[in-house]
């Protein structure tokens, strides 16, 4: 009797013994197959998952699991060749655009030395206006395709706080024209970055552009120590939803039709694209866009 208890005792033990075996193994290659789900996902490659197990069970759900992820792998080859075909698109067309425009206000410019009516030259002013308002949107689309196109950036040792202020000047005119008198708070110390100077340029002209557009009289430029900058303005024609939506590629406010609404997608783009972080906030009708690149 004593005999047969130790037998069934043993037995027991190792049944619990092969079953600890059998969930280490099984647990192990639900880790491999978790692991080596996360690595395809990330890397573009069309290595299969395998895993150490001979467990029917788990090979089943590898296979499963890479037959899902060539399904994957196939709209994401896809959605690239159609993202690359757009943007080649947008790229040709707004370039063929350029041509004809240039021709048409050469034409302009040459009718307006010819005599007229008034009803003449009121109509030829009109057209001007309107075919330089085309020629703007048309730049700022093919500036975008190539922005989106190129992912190539020369980091160099910049001093943000001159760049900007150098873009503030450029503007000098316009928020003249418009009656604008910035509010400009600047470091006194340069602040430098490892940076792409161009690209950093481009940020600041089309954030400062965007303030134009849509202020209602006024702008409020501060930088602070650490390198953030704060533009800010009163826009009542605003609302919380479209603040959220301003870097949305091709949204415009109604408010504003002679625009792409790529400015500030160009902005955010090349601001992740280094490293930093780009946002909007609206409060009491103030709108604030917040640039921060990293350290």
């Amino acid at each position: 009797m004593e005999r047969l208890l130790l037998f069934v005792v043993g037995i027991l033990f190792l049944i619990i013994f092969v079953l600890l075996a059998k969930i280490y193994f099984l647990r192990r290659s639900a880790n491999e197959i978790a692991e080596a789900f996360r690595d395809r996902l990330t890397e573009d490659t069309n290595t299969l998952i395998d895993i150490s197990s001979r467990d029917r069970y788990m090979r089943k759900l590898a296979a499963d699991v890479n037959s899902q992820l060539c399904l994957l792998r196939e709209e994401r080859l896809h959605y690239r060749h159609g993202d690359l075909e757009l943007k080649e698109a947008v790229t040709n067309i707004s370039h063929d655009l350029r041509t004809p425009l240039t021709a048409i206000s050469g034409y302009l410019d040459l009718l307006e030395r010819e005599e007229k009516s008034e009803n003449a030259r009121r109509y030829l002013s009109q057209i001007k206006n309107r075919t330089e308002v085309l020629k703007s949107l048309t730049e700022e689309l093919f500036c975008y395709s190539v922005v989106v196109s190129s992912k190539d950036l020369t980091p160099e040792h910049i001093d943000i706080v001159r760049l900007l202020e150098e873009n503030l000047l450029s503007f000098y005119a316009v928020m003249r024209e418009k009656g604008i008198q910035p509010e400009i708070e600047l470091p006194k110390e340069p602040i430098f970055r490892e940076l792409d100077a161009g690209a950093v340029t481009r940020i600041f002209s089309n954030i400062l552009g965007n303030a134009m557009k849509y202020s209602d009289g006024d702008l409020f430029v501060k930088m602070d120590k650490g390198g953030c900058v704060t533009f800010g303005n009163t826009a009542r024609n605003l609302t919380a939803v479209t603040v959220g939506r301003l870097f949305d590629r091709f949204y415009t406010v109604e408010a504003n039709r002679n625009s792409t609404g790529l400015g500030l997608s160009i902005a955010k783009l090349l601001t992740e694209r280094m490293g930093g972080s780009i946002g909007a906030s609206y409060n009491h009708g103030k709108l604030e866009i917040k640039v921060k690149f990293a350290e």
